[in-house]
């Protein structure tokens, strides 16, 4: 599914007035002129547009502890430092003596120059860590010689994740020693085009490792996979159900079954860590339901499905009945199938779909989809182990408001209590991770990692609210954020207004302006100001403060506050 350097290429030509703008800082030790071409087609593929300072080569120190260098001047929004495991090697060379130390000094280095960027700029870090150069100095004995380059460079990507990246809310790794392993250092590295243009990188590799790259970006601009759509015959066990019963499809750990069995732990796994799993089957449901409930090699069960829909249907239609249930983005959602005909039928009807093209050979899946790197993600928390249950509980929500005649009865009878709270070191992890997850229902979009969240806890000129729902179905976790910020003594701005779509239409809206006019007038202020800032995908709020009886004045929307009366809801503050 990559694009090759040629096709990125053209792709920077295209037309993207329409596109969101990113600046990026690239700084390298070595040539970066063609990777800054394949990060920027890169961009234009996943619907961005980069603006690029790159920085001449061999500049990284000068341009980061310099406070008037250009890269100041160009007040990044993310910067790219790609430093190269043959520069490294000189400079392991240069300081043999102390080789011991050699990684250890060379973290000091990166979180000195993190450190730097992070007290002078907002700008995220990406970091790239360092494929093998195997010397042969000392051959496989190197592994016991601590003062080996070998040693060293294993032990400076460890400390790397362990001492810098885990400490760091705003740096991130790409991680080119994966990339290395899988596609294999010859692909990867041509010594003559490196002695001619110092330039590191194959051509054939650049598109790879600007994807894993920019996937990075794209996850922290919000943009990435959600929802993992599985057909069943074929794709998650071998055979046909329908045809061949529950005794003879091919799961467990003898022939062809074995591919498929380590197929549905790598599922499982993206479950638990909070992928939305949907089933998408032509079959009789009762069929299709059988393998889960029944055969004792499965590793999925029924639990681990949000949404399962098995029928003789069109996939296509079915599938938007799965988003119409999660009630998110086709853009977010990845489908596998091993038949050729379905998934182009799929990627004709909706091409926002993440359609892979599925090797043949089952036992080729795994490495194929691990290539691919389809479930980026720029955040993890407990709330992630929790999803699969919460989007069951909204399928039967969704199921269960068809039995009623209206919907004011419907929401009477889910006794929904809302937990409202300032920001805090408990929320703040989640907080963080709906502001970077959140793109439907959000006003301005606005990202903040959980150092920014920690400072708005600290502010004066900030107030914060988090919201959760539970009602007698279960509970939702926490499903809204504001940010409020004094603009003066008498206005009152709403900085982030964002929400969890799974919680739409339960009067959830009107509680939090309620909350929010609530505080403004206890904290003497006589407006509350709203903003709306269009993206592609968040058209659905679009006339959101105009619903709740705004006025717009100046592209910003206008509360009078003492006018304000509290609007009818069904949800009770725990």
């Amino acid at each position: 599914m990559y694009k090759t350097f040629s096709e990125l290429k053209k792709a920077v030509k295209q037309d993207s007035t329409s596109s969101k703008v990113i600046k990026v800082a690239l700084l390298g030790d070595t040539a970066t002129q063609f990777l800054n071409v394949a990060l920027k087609g890169s961009a234009k593929s996943e619907g961005f547009n980069l603006e690029v300072f790159e920085a001449d080569f061999g500049q990284i120190s000068r341009q980061i502890m310099d406070p008037s260098s250009e890269y100041y001047e160009f007040d990044a929004d993310y910067t790219i430092i790609f430093e190269s495991t043959h520069k490294l090697l000189n400079q392991y060379y240069k300081s043999y003596d102390s080789a011991k130390d050699f990684a250890e000094n060379k973290i000091k280095y990166i979180n000195e120059l993190y450190n730097t960027i992070h007290n002078r700029t907002k700008s995220r870090v990406i970091y790239c860590n360092f494929p093998i150069i195997d010397s042969k100095v000392f051959g496989n004995f190197s592994n016991k010689v601590e003062s080996s380059f070998n040693f060293q460079l294993n032990k400076l990507n460890y400390l790397l994740s362990l001492e810098v990246a885990m400490n760091k809310d705003n740096f991130f790794i790409s991680d080119l020693l994966s990339i290395q392993n899988k596609w294999g250092r010859d692909f990867m590295f041509a010594p003559s085009i490196y002695v001619n243009t110092e330039m590191v990188l194959s051509i054939d590799a650049l598109p790879i490792v600007a994807h894993n790259i920019f996937s990075i970006v794209s996850s922290l601009e919000g943009k990435f996979k959600k929802c993992l759509i599985l057909d069943l015959d074929n794709t998650t066990w071998g055979g046909i159900i329908g045809d061949d019963g529950l005794e003879k499809i091919q799961i467990g750990n003898l022939g062809i079954g074995k591919a498929f069995t380590e197929f549905q732990y790598w599922v499982k796994a993206l479950q638990k860590r909070g992928i939305i799993l949907a089933v998408c089957s032509k079959n009789d449901e009762d069929k299709a339901k059988e393998p889960f409930e029944k055969h004792p090699d499965m590793i999925l069960k029924l639990d681990d499905i949000a949404v399962f829909v098995a029928n003789w249907e069109n996939k296509a239609d079915n599938i938007r009945k799965i988003q119409s249930i999660l009630n998110i983005g086709f853009d977010s959602m990845v489908f596998l199938d091993d038949n050729p005909f379905e998934r182009n039928l799929v990627r004709e009807n909706l091409p926002d779909v993440c359609v892979p093209e599925l090797p043949e050979d089952p036992a080729e899946y795994l490495e194929y989809l691990y290539g691919l790197n389809l479930f980026e993600t720029a955040s993890f928390s407990e709330n992630d182990i929790e999803r699969t249950k919460q989007y069951q509980v909204e399928a039967q929500r969704t199921v269960d408001l068809e039995s009623f005649t209206n919907v004011e009865d419907f929401l009477k009878s889910l006794n929904m209590t809302s937990d409202v709270q300032s920001f805090n070191n408990f929320s703040k992890p989640r907080v963080s991770q709906l502001t970077q997850r959140s793109n439907q229902f959000n006003l301005r979009t606005v990202r903040y990692t959980e150092q920014e969240i920690e400072n708005l806890i600290a502010s004066d000129k900030h107030h914060t609210i988090s919201f959760t729902l539970e009602d007698k179905y279960g509970d939702n976790g926490l499903i809204c954020v504001i940010v409020l910020e004094e603009k003066d003594k008498e206005t009152l701005f709403i900085d982030t207004w964002l929400m969890s779509c799974r919680v739409l239409k339960r009067g959830m809206e009107s509680f939090t302006l309620n909350t929010i006019a609530e505080i403004a007038k206890k904290q003497g202020y006589k407006y509350i100001a709203g903003e709306y800032i269009s993206t592609n995908k968040n058209q659905m709020v679009k006339d959101h403060y105009k619903n709740l009886s705004f006025i717009n004045e100046n592209d910003k929307w206008i509360l009078n506050v003492n006018d304000y009366q509290p609007q009818e809801v069904y949800i009770k503050n725990k």
